[in-house]
């Protein structure tokens, strides 16, 4: 805990070697590109889409409503860089092409599952506070 602050300070050594500790806060730390991928509302709903197995792209989309085609594919390959989503192609006529979790990718679904029923089971305190 921070004396000046007050606040607590959750930092991990780093074990691959590529720097020195891991800390969300740390400007430079590569901790910040993962929070902001899966902190995007299109990851978070489309790792939740994946919790029920296996998605086709045009699944995915029909489920994530009112996401953009470039989006989805946007961030269905950023899922797929970091390691969270599979991208398996069946050869056939046309492509078959299937979206599904990773371990790791099933590994982060369960908080993001409570952070979207959270969502869900508090919007009506949150809708008077904002703007009309």
């Amino acid at each position: 805990m921070s004396e000046q602050t007050g606040t607590i300070t959750m930092t991990t050594t780093c074990t691959t070697g590529r720097h020195d500790r891991h800390d969300v806060y740390a400007a430079q730390c590569p901790c910040r590109d993962v929070l902001d991928l899966l902190a995007s509302k299109w990851s978070a709903l489309a790792i939740g889409a994946m919790e029920e197995g296996p998605q086709r792209f045009g699944a995915l989309q029909r489920r994530l409503e009112g996401v953009s085609p470039k989006v989805l594919t946007n961030t269905l390959r950023r899922l797929e860089e970091m390691g969270f989503v599979d991208r398996t192609i069946y050869p056939a006529v046309p492509l078959h092409v299937e979206y599904s979790l990773t371990q790791l990718g099933r590994s982060v679904a369960a908080p993001l599952a409570g952070l979207r029923h959270w969502v869900e089971g508090h919007i009506d305190e949150i809708q008077p506070a904002r703007p009309a």
